[in-house]
């Protein structure tokens, strides 16, 4: 086996642990300080107020190209499901109402109007 003191792998392994223990020691002084807080705050501030007039300059663009916002879609979208449930309610009001009053529900068993109209008879193609 090769010496320790002589392996380059080994060397580069402790080389990048002592970096990272001192990276460590750094940043966890630097995050406790009161000025590292008041600079972190300051950045969040400065993100949500840039996400919010992103928001609102794409709302008056979409409203300028005449396209629902993410609020609007999503208003449809909760009115669409609503719309659904009250249908399936209906479905099962009629379903139950059907079975109680004796009536089939099949779309084959309805009774269908007599086929009046007969295909033409013969071998006569139109060109």
């Amino acid at each position: 086996m090769t010496d320790k003191i002589n392996d380059p792998v080994a060397m580069w392994q402790k080389m990048v642990g002592e970096m990272e223990k001192g990276f460590n020691t750094f940043a966890n002084q630097a995050m406790s300080s009161p000025e590292f807080s008041q600079a972190m705050n300051r950045a969040g501030g400065v993100a949500a107020g840039a996400q919010k007039q992103l928001g609102e300059l794409m709302e008056k663009y979409l409203v300028s190209m005449n396209l629902p916002s993410r609020d609007q879609v999503t208003g449809l979208a909760e009115r669409m499901q609503a719309i659904e449930g009250q249908i399936a309610e209906i479905k099962s009001m009629l379903s139950h109402m059907a079975e109680s009053s004796g009536l089939s529900q099949g779309s084959d068993t309805a009774v269908r109007p007599p086929r009046t109209k007969r295909p033409p008879s013969g071998g006569g193609e139109q060109t």
